[in-house]
């Protein structure tokens, strides 16, 4: 701000600064003659020639003066040294009563004298300079900050007086700053209204609307994020630590600014969506609505009974906690595969409490030891092939009767162990995705930091 208020104060020094510069130009000895030199009226060209000839050698600004006076015509020779004293005597001759023409054939010397003269001149102006604008820019350092100042206050009152009513922290900031920029402008206007710069005041004010737009339209890219960012604030199809899907980008929502969103993917990274591609694209928020549907396939041979395995599934879907019974889940016949009698289950969840891939690796463990506890087989699609009534194998041993060979049955498979409702790799089912939800107050603060970072 301070740095503000001495680029404000050097600007208005200019004008003083042009005004002094033209002031102090070696000419202020140099005057042109204010009435005609008199003389007798009936003179000669003698007394005109001499009168001039005492008034140059009294000034002491010539050399080699040489004054010659025919017929009233006037003759100057010698050695000026600048052009306004050269250009003085022709007045002087010219003003002189009885002259009819001036002829002035003085030349100027020029001569460079080594000296500090101009350097303490130029040192001395500045001096007077700072002195004369001292007081525009104390009244900057003043005024200024005071402004700034107020203009926070003004900000701070606007937000809480739109907490009620602008839920999105991030609209409520823009709002308050909005509100708070025509207070900071108005000390501006008024240290150029004290300086005397009433027009430029007056432009700077009016400007103000013609600048925004000359800007738009040279950053159009960073306007339409604005833009974009003020349009979701208002609509809100997210908010922060929801999980949602966007432009192919999936993650939680961590914050938003005048730019971008920050989304967090359930790698860790932190990614930052341009607010315009969010606005312009499909948005799915998984975390809006808690109840959420989760499926999977169960594949069963061609022996066992449809209906049978339908009911085992169910049953062991009603009977986990993590299942929501309104809507009830649903085991369909989905396909019918090469081996397989493909059965497709519909389960739904709290999708804020519970993790998706969790419940699904746990209702598939419950699932796999319910259909082999009930004796229903599930056959590798691939690699094996299920013969519903068995294979006969006769085996011939020597010196054993043939009648007394027997047929040979296949060993029954030991029962599996029971399966737990959850493995430690499951946990308690909880979602880790999605962070604690935070208040309103760090919400604000999050924004406020994000702000003020641009």
């Amino acid at each position: 701000m301070l740095v503000l208020s001495a680029c404000i104060a050097i600007f208005l020094a200019s004008p003083a600064q042009a005004q002094t510069s033209t002031q102090d130009l070696d000419t202020s000895d140099v005057l042109t003659p204010q009435a005609p030199v008199e003389v007798d009226p009936v003179s000669s060209d003698t007394d005109i020639q001499n009168r001039i000839a005492a008034i140059v050698d009294a000034t002491g600004w010539y050399e080699d003066v040489t004054v010659l006076v025919q017929e009233g015509v006037v003759f100057l020779d010698g050695v000026a040294d600048t052009e306004a004293r050269k250009e003085w005597v022709r007045q002087l001759a010219a003003k002189t009563t009885g002259v009819v023409a001036v002829v002035n054939r003085m030349t100027v010397d020029e001569t460079v004298v080594w000296s500090f003269d101009p350097a303490i001149a130029e040192i001395q102006r500045l001096v007077r300079q700072a002195v004369t604008v001292m007081p525009l820019v104390v009244l900057a350092l003043l005024v200024l900050p005071l402004a700034w100042f107020v203009a926070r206050l003004v900000s701070r009152f606007a937000k809480t007086a739109l907490a009620t009513r602008i839920q999105s922290p991030f609209l409520r900031t823009v709002v308050a700053r909005a509100v708070a920029f025509p207070v900071l402008l108005l000390g501006i206007y008024i240290v150029l209204q004290v300086a005397g710069l009433t027009q430029l005041a007056i432009s700077l004010v009016g400007g103000a609307g013609v600048l925004g737009i000359v800007l738009g339209f040279a950053f159009r890219d960073i306007a339409e994020n604005f833009l974009s960012s003020l349009i979701l604030s208002v609509r809100r199809p997210f908010r922060r630590d929801d999980y949602v899907e966007v432009a192919g980008i999936s993650g939680t929502v961590r914050s938003m600014n005048t730019r971008s969103t920050i989304i967090r993917s359930v790698e860790g990274n932190l990614i930052h969506v341009p607010n315009a591609i969010i606005f312009k694209s499909v948005i799915e928020n998984f975390t809006s609505s808690p109840e959420r549907r989760g499926e999977f396939v169960v594949g069963i041979g061609y022996d066992a009974v449809v209906a049978q395995a339908q009911e085992v599934i169910m049953n062991g879907l009603q009977a986990h906690g993590a299942v929501l019974a309104d809507p009830a889940p649903m085991v369909l016949v989905d396909e019918l595969g090469a081996s397989t009698i493909n059965i497709k289950t519909y389960y739904w969840f709290d999708g804020l409490e519970i993790s998706a891939i969790k419940l699904k690796s746990a209702l598939l463990r419950m699932v796999k030891s319910d259909l082999t506890e009930a004796g229903i087989s599930m056959p590798d699609e691939a690699r094996e092939v299920i013969f519903p009534d068995g294979v006969q194998v006769q085996t011939q041993v020597e010196h054993i009767d043939s009648s007394a060979a027997s047929v040979a049955a296949l060993p029954k498979p030991d029962q599996p162990p029971v399966e737990p409702d959850q493995t430690h790799a499951e946990a308690d089912l909880k979602n880790d995705l999605l962070p604690p939800q935070t208040d309103d107050d760090q919400l604000e603060e999050d924004a406020n930091d994000l702000l003020a970072s641009r």
